[in-house]
Protein backbone atom coordinates (compact mmCIF):
# COMPACT_ATOMS: atom_id res chain seq x y z
CA UNK A 1 0.00 0.00 0.00
CA UNK A 2 1.55 3.34 -1.07
CA UNK A 3 1.55 6.49 1.05
CA UNK A 4 -1.54 8.00 -0.61
CA UNK A 5 -3.51 4.78 -0.14
CA UNK A 6 -2.51 4.62 3.51
CA UNK A 7 -3.65 8.21 4.08
CA UNK A 8 -6.95 7.54 2.27
CA UNK A 9 -7.54 4.41 4.34
CA UNK A 10 -6.76 6.24 7.57
CA UNK A 11 -9.14 9.06 6.66
CA UNK A 12 -11.87 6.55 5.76
CA UNK A 13 -11.50 4.74 9.08
CA UNK A 14 -11.54 8.03 10.95
CA UNK A 15 -14.61 9.21 9.07
CA UNK A 16 -16.40 5.91 9.74
CA UNK A 17 -15.59 6.20 13.41
CA UNK A 18 -16.95 9.74 13.50
CA UNK A 19 -20.16 8.67 11.78
CA UNK A 20 -20.59 5.73 14.14
CA UNK A 21 -20.15 8.01 17.13
CA UNK A 22 -22.67 10.43 15.65
CA UNK A 23 -25.55 8.00 16.23
CA UNK A 24 -27.86 9.27 18.96
CA UNK A 25 -28.23 6.93 21.89
CA UNK A 26 -31.65 5.72 23.06
CA UNK A 27 -32.24 3.27 25.91
CA UNK A 28 -35.46 1.25 25.98
CA UNK A 29 -36.71 -0.58 29.07
CA UNK A 30 -38.95 -3.53 28.22
CA UNK A 31 -41.95 -4.57 30.28
CA UNK A 32 -40.77 -8.15 30.60
CA UNK A 33 -37.97 -10.54 29.71
CA UNK A 34 -36.64 -11.06 26.19
CA UNK A 35 -39.55 -12.71 24.41
CA UNK A 36 -41.84 -12.12 21.44
CA UNK A 37 -43.85 -9.63 23.49
CA UNK A 38 -41.08 -7.16 22.53
CA UNK A 39 -40.24 -8.61 19.13
CA UNK A 40 -40.75 -5.40 17.15
CA UNK A 41 -37.87 -3.68 18.94
CA UNK A 42 -35.47 -6.58 18.44
CA UNK A 43 -36.46 -6.79 14.77
CA UNK A 44 -35.85 -3.06 14.34
CA UNK A 45 -32.44 -3.46 15.97
CA UNK A 46 -31.46 -6.61 14.07
CA UNK A 47 -32.61 -5.33 10.67
CA UNK A 48 -30.87 -1.98 11.03
CA UNK A 49 -34.02 0.14 11.20
CA UNK A 50 -32.69 2.10 14.18
CA UNK A 51 -29.33 2.51 12.48
CA UNK A 52 -31.09 3.91 9.41
CA UNK A 53 -32.59 6.57 11.68
CA UNK A 54 -29.20 7.46 13.12
CA UNK A 55 -29.91 5.79 16.46
CA UNK A 56 -27.84 3.58 18.73
CA UNK A 57 -30.55 1.74 20.68
CA UNK A 58 -29.96 -0.31 23.80
CA UNK A 59 -32.79 -2.69 24.72
CA UNK A 60 -32.98 -3.55 28.41
CA UNK A 61 -34.98 -6.69 29.25
CA UNK A 62 -37.41 -6.54 32.14
CA UNK A 63 -38.21 -9.19 34.71
CA UNK A 64 -39.98 -9.91 37.98
CA UNK A 65 -37.66 -7.61 39.93
CA UNK A 66 -37.68 -4.75 37.43
CA UNK A 67 -40.38 -2.06 37.51
CA UNK A 68 -40.36 -0.02 34.28
CA UNK A 69 -41.83 2.98 36.11
CA UNK A 70 -38.96 3.00 38.59
CA UNK A 71 -36.35 2.60 35.85
CA UNK A 72 -37.83 5.58 34.01
CA UNK A 73 -38.04 7.65 37.18
CA UNK A 74 -34.43 6.91 38.03
CA UNK A 75 -33.14 7.89 34.61
CA UNK A 76 -32.22 4.31 33.70
CA UNK A 77 -34.03 4.52 30.37
CA UNK A 78 -35.20 7.19 27.94
CA UNK A 79 -38.39 5.32 27.11
CA UNK A 80 -40.14 2.35 28.62
CA UNK A 81 -42.74 -0.20 27.63
CA UNK A 82 -45.56 -0.44 30.15
CA UNK A 83 -49.23 -1.18 30.51
CA UNK A 84 -51.46 1.87 30.76
CA UNK A 85 -52.94 0.94 34.18
CA UNK A 86 -49.45 0.95 35.66
CA UNK A 87 -48.48 4.17 33.90
CA UNK A 88 -51.63 6.05 34.89
CA UNK A 89 -51.34 4.86 38.47
CA UNK A 90 -47.74 6.08 38.59
CA UNK A 91 -48.76 9.41 37.08
CA UNK A 92 -51.45 9.91 39.70
CA UNK A 93 -48.82 9.24 42.38
CA UNK A 94 -46.51 11.91 41.00
CA UNK A 95 -44.43 10.34 38.22
CA UNK A 96 -45.33 12.31 35.06
CA UNK A 97 -45.32 9.45 32.54
CA UNK A 98 -46.74 10.21 29.11
CA UNK A 99 -47.80 7.74 26.41
CA UNK A 100 -46.08 8.72 23.14
CA UNK A 101 -47.04 5.66 21.05
CA UNK A 102 -49.25 2.57 21.27
CA UNK A 103 -47.93 -0.35 19.17
CA UNK A 104 -50.43 -2.78 20.77
CA UNK A 105 -53.99 -2.15 19.58
CA UNK A 106 -55.67 -4.98 21.50
CA UNK A 107 -55.37 -6.55 24.93
CA UNK A 108 -54.12 -10.10 25.31
CA UNK A 109 -55.58 -10.54 28.77
CA UNK A 110 -58.31 -13.04 29.44
CA UNK A 111 -59.84 -15.12 32.19
CA UNK A 112 -59.06 -18.80 31.80
CA UNK A 113 -61.53 -20.98 33.70
CA UNK A 114 -62.02 -24.67 34.38
CA UNK A 115 -65.24 -26.04 32.98
CA UNK A 116 -65.27 -28.67 35.74
CA UNK A 117 -65.55 -25.79 38.22
CA UNK A 118 -68.94 -24.99 36.76
CA UNK A 119 -67.91 -22.02 34.64
CA UNK A 120 -69.66 -21.74 31.30
CA UNK A 121 -70.49 -18.02 31.22
CA UNK A 122 -69.84 -14.87 33.23
CA UNK A 123 -73.08 -15.55 35.10
CA UNK A 124 -71.30 -18.46 36.80
CA UNK A 125 -68.68 -16.27 38.51
CA UNK A 126 -70.79 -15.60 41.56
CA UNK A 127 -69.50 -17.52 44.55
CA UNK A 128 -66.35 -18.66 42.77
CA UNK A 129 -62.73 -17.91 43.63
CA UNK A 130 -61.22 -15.90 40.79
CA UNK A 131 -57.50 -15.21 40.56
CA UNK A 132 -57.92 -11.95 38.71
CA UNK A 133 -56.13 -9.32 40.80
CA UNK A 134 -53.46 -9.06 38.13
CA UNK A 135 -52.18 -5.59 38.90
CA UNK A 136 -51.58 -6.44 42.54
CA UNK A 137 -50.87 -10.17 42.55
CA UNK A 138 -49.29 -10.86 39.18
CA UNK A 139 -49.91 -13.86 36.96
CA UNK A 140 -49.98 -17.30 38.53
CA UNK A 141 -51.68 -20.32 36.98
CA UNK A 142 -50.98 -22.68 39.89
CA UNK A 143 -54.30 -21.96 41.67
CA UNK A 144 -56.17 -23.05 38.53
CA UNK A 145 -54.09 -26.19 38.07
CA UNK A 146 -54.48 -27.10 41.75
CA UNK A 147 -58.22 -26.36 41.62
CA UNK A 148 -57.87 -23.64 44.24
CA UNK A 149 -59.44 -21.14 41.85
CA UNK A 150 -62.09 -21.54 39.19
CA UNK A 151 -60.43 -18.93 36.98
CA UNK A 152 -57.14 -17.10 36.67
CA UNK A 153 -55.99 -14.23 34.49
CA UNK A 154 -53.75 -15.27 31.62
CA UNK A 155 -52.29 -13.72 28.50
CA UNK A 156 -53.29 -15.16 25.14
CA UNK A 157 -49.63 -15.44 24.21
CA UNK A 158 -48.14 -16.81 27.43
CA UNK A 159 -49.82 -18.12 30.59
CA UNK A 160 -52.70 -19.75 28.72
CA UNK A 161 -50.17 -22.03 27.07
CA UNK A 162 -48.61 -22.81 30.45
CA UNK A 163 -51.99 -24.19 31.47
CA UNK A 164 -52.12 -26.29 28.31
CA UNK A 165 -48.55 -27.50 28.84
CA UNK A 166 -49.48 -28.56 32.38
CA UNK A 167 -51.98 -31.07 31.05
CA UNK A 168 -55.34 -29.34 30.62
CA UNK A 169 -56.75 -29.25 27.11
CA UNK A 170 -58.56 -26.36 25.40
CA UNK A 171 -61.73 -28.47 25.75
CA UNK A 172 -61.27 -28.43 29.54
CA UNK A 173 -61.25 -24.65 29.60
CA UNK A 174 -63.60 -21.73 29.14
CA UNK A 175 -61.92 -18.43 28.27
CA UNK A 176 -63.28 -14.90 28.50
CA UNK A 177 -61.22 -12.32 26.64
CA UNK A 178 -61.26 -8.89 28.24
CA UNK A 179 -61.67 -7.37 24.76
CA UNK A 180 -64.88 -9.33 24.23
CA UNK A 181 -66.20 -8.29 27.65
CA UNK A 182 -65.59 -4.59 26.97
CA UNK A 183 -63.23 -4.13 29.93
CA UNK A 184 -59.85 -4.37 28.20
CA UNK A 185 -57.13 -1.86 29.04
CA UNK A 186 -54.22 -0.81 26.85
CA UNK A 187 -51.01 -2.81 27.10
CA UNK A 188 -47.39 -2.37 26.02
CA UNK A 189 -47.41 1.32 25.14
CA UNK A 190 -44.30 3.51 24.96
CA UNK A 191 -43.86 6.03 27.78
CA UNK A 192 -41.46 8.86 28.55
CA UNK A 193 -41.23 11.54 31.22
CA UNK A 194 -43.27 14.62 30.42
CA UNK A 195 -40.51 17.19 30.93
CA UNK A 196 -38.26 15.44 28.41
CA UNK A 197 -40.77 16.17 25.64
CA UNK A 198 -39.97 19.88 26.02
CA UNK A 199 -36.45 19.22 24.74
CA UNK A 200 -36.39 19.43 20.90
CA UNK A 201 -33.41 17.06 20.70
CA UNK A 202 -35.20 14.44 22.82
CA UNK A 203 -38.37 14.85 20.77
CA UNK A 204 -36.39 14.31 17.57
CA UNK A 205 -34.83 11.11 18.95
CA UNK A 206 -38.24 9.79 19.96
CA UNK A 207 -39.74 10.57 16.54
CA UNK A 208 -37.01 8.52 14.88
CA UNK A 209 -37.24 5.80 17.52
CA UNK A 210 -41.01 5.38 17.15
CA UNK A 211 -40.80 5.38 13.35
CA UNK A 212 -38.15 2.65 13.35
CA UNK A 213 -39.92 0.67 16.08
CA UNK A 214 -43.21 0.59 14.20
CA UNK A 215 -41.33 -0.52 11.08
CA UNK A 216 -39.99 -3.33 13.22
CA UNK A 217 -43.42 -4.24 14.54
CA UNK A 218 -45.02 -4.37 11.09
CA UNK A 219 -42.13 -6.49 9.83
CA UNK A 220 -42.66 -8.83 12.78
CA UNK A 221 -46.37 -9.09 12.02
CA UNK A 222 -45.67 -10.00 8.41
CA UNK A 223 -42.88 -12.51 9.20
CA UNK A 224 -43.70 -13.93 12.65
CA UNK A 225 -41.39 -16.95 12.48
CA UNK A 226 -38.43 -14.82 11.44
CA UNK A 227 -39.26 -12.33 14.21
CA UNK A 228 -39.38 -15.12 16.77
CA UNK A 229 -36.00 -16.36 15.61
CA UNK A 230 -34.55 -12.86 16.04
CA UNK A 231 -35.91 -12.79 19.59
CA UNK A 232 -34.24 -16.12 20.31
CA UNK A 233 -30.93 -14.78 19.00
CA UNK A 234 -31.18 -11.91 21.47
CA UNK A 235 -32.18 -14.04 24.46
CA UNK A 236 -29.05 -14.01 26.58
CA UNK A 237 -30.73 -16.18 29.22
CA UNK A 238 -31.23 -19.08 26.83
CA UNK A 239 -34.53 -19.78 28.59
CA UNK A 240 -36.79 -19.41 25.56
CA UNK A 241 -37.64 -22.12 23.05
CA UNK A 242 -38.39 -21.89 19.35
CA UNK A 243 -41.81 -23.52 19.73
CA UNK A 244 -42.93 -21.17 22.49
CA UNK A 245 -41.59 -18.00 20.85
CA UNK A 246 -43.03 -18.76 17.43
CA UNK A 247 -46.42 -19.46 18.99
CA UNK A 248 -46.14 -16.33 21.11
CA UNK A 249 -45.24 -14.18 18.13
CA UNK A 250 -48.25 -15.48 16.24
CA UNK A 251 -50.50 -14.40 19.11
CA UNK A 252 -48.73 -11.07 19.68
CA UNK A 253 -49.14 -10.22 15.98
CA UNK A 254 -52.90 -10.35 16.51
CA UNK A 255 -52.57 -7.69 19.22
CA UNK A 256 -50.38 -5.26 17.28
CA UNK A 257 -52.49 -5.64 14.13
CA UNK A 258 -54.55 -2.53 13.44
CA UNK A 259 -52.17 -0.10 15.12
CA UNK A 260 -49.90 2.23 13.18
CA UNK A 261 -48.37 3.30 16.48
CA UNK A 262 -50.61 6.27 17.28
CA UNK A 263 -52.78 6.03 20.39
CA UNK A 264 -56.49 5.65 19.62
CA UNK A 265 -58.23 8.12 21.90
CA UNK A 266 -61.31 5.90 22.16
CA UNK A 267 -59.12 3.05 23.43
CA UNK A 268 -57.57 5.40 25.97
CA UNK A 269 -60.97 6.56 27.21
CA UNK A 270 -62.18 2.96 27.52
CA UNK A 271 -59.09 2.13 29.55
CA UNK A 272 -59.65 5.05 31.91
CA UNK A 273 -63.30 4.11 32.34
CA UNK A 274 -62.36 0.52 33.19
CA UNK A 275 -59.78 1.66 35.73
CA UNK A 276 -62.18 4.07 37.40
CA UNK A 277 -64.78 1.31 37.71
CA UNK A 278 -62.70 -0.62 40.21
CA UNK A 279 -65.26 -0.49 43.02
CA UNK A 280 -63.87 0.37 46.44
CA UNK A 281 -60.27 0.09 45.29
CA UNK A 282 -59.89 1.58 41.80
CA UNK A 283 -56.48 1.72 40.11
CA UNK A 284 -56.86 5.50 39.69
CA UNK A 285 -59.16 7.86 41.55
CA UNK A 286 -59.83 10.41 38.80
CA UNK A 287 -59.49 10.86 35.07
CA UNK A 288 -55.88 11.82 34.25
CA UNK A 289 -54.85 14.94 32.40
CA UNK A 290 -51.92 15.11 29.98
CA UNK A 291 -51.26 11.36 30.15
CA UNK A 292 -50.84 10.91 26.39
CA UNK A 293 -49.72 12.88 23.36
CA UNK A 294 -49.67 12.58 19.59
CA UNK A 295 -46.68 14.94 19.54
CA UNK A 296 -44.32 12.14 18.53
CA UNK A 297 -46.49 9.96 16.31
CA UNK A 298 -47.80 12.93 14.30
CA UNK A 299 -44.22 13.56 13.16
CA UNK A 300 -43.04 9.95 13.04
CA UNK A 301 -45.87 8.46 11.05
CA UNK A 302 -46.99 11.23 8.71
Amino acid sequence: MNFVSKVAATVAVGLWGTLAQAADEVSLQLKWVTQAQGAGYYVALDNGFYEEEGLDVTIKPGGPDIAPTQVLAGGGADVTVDWMPSALSAREKGLPMVNIAQPFKSSGMMLTCRKDAGIASTDDFKGKTLGVEVLKQGFNVAPLLQQQAACVSTMTYNEYWQVIAAGLSPEDLQVFKYEDQGVATLEDGLYVLEDNLKDPAFEDRMVRFVRASMKGWKYAEATPDEAADIVLENDASGAQTEKHQRRMMGEVAKLTAGSNGALDVADYERTVASLLAGGSDPVISKAPEGAWTHQITDKALN
